[in-house]
């Protein structure tokens, strides 16, 4: 019987890619940088070295000028790293904006009785300064942002203390996400049951329950289901 959700919060709540696109590329004009794949190679760069931050090789300051130093090919002191950064924050805080599927699902868990959570790879603060500022504060019951764990999904120890903070096992929880490695795969492997949440249809007959939006997701008698078919 289900008991609570976990939710993925960027690119699953909230639309962090078009944020970030529309971010880096004024940010990048500001420094002389027009490349077409700009934002592709911003992406890639923010993976490598977000993945770096998660397995606490680095801090979630480091991280960030090491993003900016590789992406604008720049020796920069971590100062100027800083100040950098902060040109593409405000840009990208500015976007910030919710999938309009987002706070109907997280409603709908809520009103089942569900404990409502978003498990996210991220700093809490800055994480949670997210959720006040498209309204999503009010509308979770909690916030586990991997800066409070050990480490970040996809390792088993994330949802080990996702667990633990939530106070359910594993069999008692669903996890909602859009990456099928991180959320998905993570998740199924420890015990969760998982839903890929695959917007522009980037998984197509992938082997695990998968929806397009937030929309399709119900839940009643303490079960999901997607467009009416229970799992």
């Amino acid at each position: 019987m289900l008991h609570g959700v976990f939710f993925d919060l960027d690119d699953t709540l909230v639309d962090q890619r078009t944020a970030a696109d529309a971010a880096v590329i004024g940010w990048a004009a500001g420094h002389g940088i027009t490349d077409p794949q700009a934002c592709e190679r911003w992406a890639s760069i923010s993976e490598v070295h977000y993945a770096r931050y998660q397995q606490r090789e680095i801090t979630f300051t480091e991280q960030r000028r090491a993003r900016v130093r590789e992406f604008l090919a720049r020796a920069v002191t971590d100062g100027e790293a800083d100040s950098l950064f902060a040109g593409y924050l405000s840009r990208y805080r500015a976007g910030w904006a919710l999938f309009d599927d987002a706070v109907p699902a997280l409603r709908r868990a809520r009103t089942a009785g569900l404990t409502v959570a978003v498990l996210t790879n991220g700093d809490e603060e800055h994480q949670r300064l997210k959720l006040r500022e498209v309204g999503l504060i009010e509308e979770i019951d909690v916030l586990v942002a991997s800066s409070m764990l050990p480490v970040g999904k996809p390792d088993p120890r994330a949802f080990a203390g996702a667990l633990a903070i939530v106070g359910l096992s594993a069999g008692e929880v669903l996890m909602v996400g859009d990456s099928l490695h991180k959320d998905v795969r993570a998740a199924l492997d420890v015990g969760i049951s998982a839903i890929l949440l695959d917007r522009y249809g980037a998984h197509p007959g992938v082997d695990v329950p998968r929806i397009r939006s937030l929309h399709e997701l119900s839940f009643a008698d303490r079960r999901w289901a997607v467009a009416g078919r229970p799992r």
